[in-house]
């Protein structure tokens, strides 16, 4: 898209409809998620190695109860049979009015069940049986430690085909990188190999570099981890808390400027606590924040 507004105006419309990423361990702290995010925002919840799939049902329940759109995370690895995929569908569909999935690998070697990739899941039909009419698949914008580059590649033009086959909503979701340069080189880059589906890319909340760095670690994010490396040689940064408004400002003007740019939105992860990343991203909603001469913004009110 293009869009002639102001740098600001430019900003405020790329977090627009910012999605945002929760554990349930992290939701299990938030006592209303009416009190920290706007209605019907759109909220994404993990199923992470080695847990407990019932936690992130009971996370999308209470989000759904409380107003908010709940995305939950299907790891195809980690699904131990297509009846246990089922079982939980029927669940997700009828107790929480579910309509939206993450499909993810899963970051596991070997799966624990009959699922070795995601399309497999997306095959089986149970999808669309349950009610799930909006797709998102993984996005490797710095590759992936599991998955070698050309595989990447031709999974997700797969992915291309079978949501144009079958006139699937289907987007990309990203994990969150740090630095505008190297999403946009591969944004170019998928592109030319012939993706078409819209990118939601990961952006870090409010966080310390301390915490960035550990949840890189955690994540596989290569390349990242040379920009925080960087960060990380000032000890007296090591504990400031970071917001992502450089790399927002510039993944902002390519999406308002360049027309074959593929991000279509963020998706917000917040390493630091949700609490924070929300009331951040509100107030760039908002308009309360000022350019800095030298690249990205600061937020004009306190954010607690």
């Amino acid at each position: 898209m293009t869009n002639t507004g102001t740098e600001s105006d430019q900003i405020r419309d790329f977090l627009s409809n910012a999605t945002f990423e929760v554990t349930p361990t992290q939701a299990s702290k938030v006592d209303d998620f009416r009190e920290v995010l706007a209605a019907g925002t759109t909220v994404f919840v993990t199923f992470l190695p080695g847990s407990d799939f019932a936690e992130t049902v009971k996370t999308v329940k209470k989000l759904s109860a409380e107003g908010m759109n709940p995305v939950p995370h299907l790891a195809a690895r980690s699904i131990p049979s297509k009846a246990f995929l089922e079982e939980n569908l029927k669940v997700l569909q009828g107790e929480a009015a579910v309509s939206e999935a993450l499909l993810i690998g899963g970051g596991v070697d070997t799966p624990v069940g009959e699922f070795d990739a995601t399309i497999q899941v997306i095959r089986t039909g149970l999808l669309e049986k349950y009610g799930i009419t909006r797709l998102g698949v993984a996005g490797h914008p710095e590759g992936s430690p599991d998955i070698k580059d050309a595989d990447i590649i031709a999974a997700l033009l797969e992915k291309n085909v079978y949501a144009k086959e079958t006139g699937t909503d289907m987007y990309i979701t990203t994990q969150f990188c740090f630095e505008a340069k190297p999403i946009i080189e591969w944004d170019k880059a998928i592109r030319d190999a012939g993706n078409e589906l819209p990118i939601h890319i990961g952006v870090p909340g409010l966080a310390t570099v301390k915490t960035l760095m550990k949840h890189a670690v955690a994540c596989g994010i290569g390349n990242s981890m040379n920009f925080l490396k960087k960060q990380a040689l000032n000890v007296t940064k090591l504990m400031t808390v970071n917001a992502p408004d450089r790399l927002v400002r510039d993944l902002a003007a390519y999406h308002a400027t360049d027309p074959n740019c593929g991000i279509d939105m963020a998706h917000m992860y917040p390493l630091g606590g949700l609490k924070k990343t929300a009331a951040w991203t509100r107030a760039v909603q908002d308009g309360k924040f000022e350019l800095k001469t030298k690249g990205g913004f600061n937020v004009t009110v306190p954010i607690e």
